[in-house]
């Protein structure tokens, strides 16, 4: 899946946007990619000389193809909002460095409604960088929350 395509699931602009493609998509799975480059504007300050992704940028990141996966999953979703309600087990393993590619790689483990628990984690050359499992759900509508 496209960037163009991505977009159409993910309400995420620039520079929040943190998944450029969709490698692997199943009812269950989902594998995306980000590059990472020395453009990303949190560079600038994180850390001057040796930039460093953010940790929970890598998390967003992970959220956000974890958003893609939900949103295939559920009809009519144009128009609702996803909302990331938490997150356990994070561990961070390794830097993230300008150049990388970030292989985010999600897990449903169990889904109740609009709401999903997934095992989530990142990976750069085949080596773990970050793990979690989060926890979003499917809002409604604006429309509908107005009414």
């Amino acid at each position: 899946m496209d960037i163009a395509k991505i977009m159409g699931y993910l309400p995420h602009r620039y520079p929040f946007l943190l998944v450029d493609r969709i490698l692997e998509l199943t009812s269950e799975e989902i594998v995306g990619l980000k590059n990472v480059t020395i453009n990303e504007p949190f560079f600038q300050g994180h850390f001057p000389g040796e930039p460093i992704m953010p940790g929970v940028l890598i998390i967003e990141a992970l959220a956000q193809t974890g958003g893609v996966l939900a949103f295939t999953l559920v009809s009519d979703f144009r128009g609702k909002p996803i909302y990331f309600m938490g997150m356990d087990k994070v561990r961070f393993r390794k830097p993230v460095r300008p150049g990388d590619q970030l292989i985010l790689k999600l897990k449903i483990l169990k889904r109740r409604g609009p709401t999903f628990k997934m095992s989530a984690e990142a990976f750069v050359e085949e080596q773990l960088v970050a793990e979690a499992e989060l926890l979003a759900t499917i809002g409604a509508a604006k429309s509908e929350r107005e009414a």
